[in-house]
């Protein structure tokens, strides 16, 4: 039984724009409008689910997908920081900012750690891996950034490390334990010019 899970990037928002800690903004207009250009790129599948903020909830629609919103696909819980622009917290709070960047086991602003929404998302993709078929899902970047570490096996400390840009598709394939990953399909690019291979 092999397990094929697409994991779709919001498009973008005010706050991906700004580099702004996550408020449930809404998508751009113009993001929008390219989602809609790329309904007709993404697999069919068994099952199609989001996390649960109005971006990706937006943007699923915008892709013409009818995605049931999962609360264990949330975004990273960043606690006081929500809302706040980067670079006004790292002001603020550089010490608080470098820990949160450089430990993943660190949660002082009050909501999670890169550890455990890593630990989340592995949860979740154990769950989907014993479903036979395809997955689709618009999940925050963070989202798809601790869905590698865990697919892979990475350290958590290389989470900051994974760039995820709006409107982009990573997609795992597994069986028995272990997962594939394919990076670089362009959404709005053929499915079928991206196939994977079996192994």
């Amino acid at each position: 039984m092999t397990s094929r899970v697409t994991l779709v990037s919001p498009a973008m928002s005010p706050s991906l724009r700004q580099a702004r800690f996550y408020d449930d903004d809404s998508i751009e207009d113009l993001g929008a409008a390219r989602a809609r250009t790329a309904t007709r790129s993404l697999p069919s599948s068994a099952r199609v689910v989001a996390s649960p903020g109005v971006r990706c909830r937006e943007t699923a629609a915008a892709l013409g997908l009818d995605a049931v919103p999962v609360p264990e696909l949330a975004g990273l819980d960043v606690g006081r920081w929500r809302g706040r622009a980067l670079q006004e917290v790292g002001a603020a709070e550089p010490e608080a900012v470098g820990h949160w960047l450089t430990d993943p086991g660190w949660a002082e602003h009050g909501g999670e750690s890169v550890r455990d929404v890593c630990e989340r998302i592995g949860r979740w993709l154990d769950t989907a891996q014993d479903t036979d078929g395809r997955t689709v899902a618009v999940v925050e970047p963070e989202v798809i950034r601790a869905a590698v570490v865990d697919a892979l096996g990475l350290p958590a400390s290389v989470f900051w490390r994974l760039d995820v840009p709006p409107l982009t598709v990573t997609e795992l394939s597994g069986r028995a334990g272990r997962w594939n990953l394919r990076l670089g399909r362009p959404l709005g690019a053929p499915e079928e010019d991206y196939a994977p291979e079996e192994d």
